[in-house]
């Protein structure tokens, strides 16, 4: 089990920007794979990013490619997920993960920020 604490989402007009934040602890973070996951209304949870433990690898779905960015301070024990042109069908409840494997398991993700895009 982790502790995962994720704040910073919003209700945002399309075109804009927002930065996600996660706070880590009970585990050791500099260690570990962490990712950014998503669920929509009425849809599954959807993986949109991940990055290796020092940083050096990031990784992004399609649909958030070129749009997003994710990285990590592990000074801080804390993950970001820096969000650009955002578009209606980013609207989801935006979780952080951890593990390559785990991202998916509701013991190893927080409790999730509410991201809304909309005019």
């Amino acid at each position: 089990q982790v502790q995962l604490v994720e704040s910073g989402g919003g209700l945002v007009q399309p075109g804009s920007s927002l930065t996600l934040s996660c706070a880590a602890s009970d585990f050791t973070f500099s260690d570990s794979h962490m990712m950014w996951a998503r669920q929509a209304p009425g849809k599954g949870l959807e993986w949109v990013s991940g990055i290796n433990s020092d940083g050096g690898n990031t990784y992004y779905a399609d649909s958030v490619k070129g749009r997003f960015t994710i990285s990590r301070n592990n000074a801080k024990n804390t993950l970001y997920l820096q969000m650009n042109r955002l578009k209606p069908e980013d609207t989801a409840v935006y979780y952080c993960a951890k593990g390559l494997t785990t991202w998916h398991l509701p013991g190893y993700r927080g409790q999730g920020t509410q991201v809304t895009v909309s005019s």
